[in-house]
């Protein structure tokens, strides 16, 4: 055998699948997300026709027109593959799962192979179930809650009240405008815009070891907590913020050729002592984070459309940057007695 791949479904809107693919050279995991199954990467492909026929397939790839076939086969037959074996897995919950076999000796695989590899589909997707069920619920968690978080609930950290209190930076970001968007533009066109909006924003965070907690409405809530390492937290969430706005000036630069109206949003980053906790009544949580600096970081956002900014940092975060920042004074927040010093980076 010179090939094995054994792909799983994921229960996950993002992602649809995710599987291993050995070789005598190396092992290595590989996830696909849920929009190749509307391309021809799916669409004809031995693994479509396991998943929805649950019968096994076989190739010979030495007597096979490969210009009529799907890539695939070429694909392997390019690596020196001779023989394809795909066979279906069947969970305990009706689901079906792939698996497949590739094999470069002249003669492929024998009638004894062929044998000896079915024989093993029920063993082998017996042990395959609860790997694959852990690995749903794990990238499920994440995708709702972020990476941080979905790690404590995996733990077992969910009963009420239970909570961790650490040092984060904290980076609030809004879109501007967004009630008079919502009043006047189409709901699909509102809705693929809120998409690349949270996109544009999202991934640079989570790229900077960010998570994002929460999307409320059009504001998003993230956190850095990068190693309890103070200035690693501020740096990441300024850079992140750094990114976000780049992606913005991309999105507006090339808008109007698109048929799109430009956007406009603001961020703001406090640092200080938040709680992570599961608050809520006794039959529905949330896992959320709490504390000043949450409060401040979202009221700095609106402070950015007072001063005409785009980012807005707390005294917290700029005496842990080492690039320039400016004071733009003392301001009133919301919440807070006394007036604080914000800056712009």
């Amino acid at each position: 055998m010179s090939r094995a791949r054994i792909a799983q479904n994921y229960s996950n809107p993002l992602l649809s699948a995710w599987g291993i693919i050995w070789t005598p050279e190396e092992t290595h995991r590989y996830t696909v997300p849920t929009t190749v199954l509307a391309t021809s990467a799916w669409h004809g492909s031995p693994f479509e026709y396991v998943v929805t026929q649950r019968r096994p397939l076989r190739k010979r790839l030495t007597n096979l027109d490969l210009k009529t076939e799907h890539p695939v086969y070429a694909e392997l037959a390019e690596t020196g593959a001779t023989d394809f074996l795909a066979i279906p897995l069947e969970h305990g919950n009706g689901s079906v799962q792939g698996t497949s076999f590739t094999s470069s000796a002249a003669a492929g695989f024998s009638d004894e192979h062929i044998r000896y590899i079915e024989d093993t589909r029920y063993a082998l997707a017996a042990a395959l179930e609860p790997i694959a069920m852990r690995h749903s619920q794990k990238s499920l968690l994440q995708t709702y809650l972020g990476h941080g978080p979905a790690e404590q609930v995996g733990q077992g950290h969910i009963k009420r009240g239970e909570h961790r209190t650490v040092s984060a930076a904290i980076l609030f970001a809004d879109l501007r405008g967004f009630t008079e968007k919502a009043s006047a533009w189409p709901e699909a066109d509102l809705l693929s815009m809120m998409g690349e909006y949270f996109e544009m924003v999202v991934t640079p965070i989570q790229d900077k070891g960010g998570d994002v907690l929460k999307f409320m409405g059009d504001g998003i809530l993230a956190v850095f907590d990068i190693d309890d390492d103070a200035q690693a937290s501020c740096r990441a969430a300024i850079k992140a913020a750094h990114q976000a706005l780049a992606n913005l000036r991309d999105y507006n630069d090339t808008a109007g050729d698109k048929g799109k109206e430009a956007i406009e949003f603001v961020i703001g980053i406090d640092f200080g002592r938040v709680t992570f906790g599961n608050i809520g009544s006794p039959d529905r949580l949330d896992f959320t984070v709490v504390g000043q600096a949450v409060n401040v970081a979202s009221r700095l956002q609106g402070l950015c459309k007072k001063l005409d900014e785009k980012i807005l940092v707390t005294q917290s975060v700029a005496k842990r940057m080492t690039s320039d920042v400016q004071s733009t004074g003392y301001h009133s927040v919301r919440g807070l007695p006394e007036e604080i010093e914000v800056f712009r980076v």
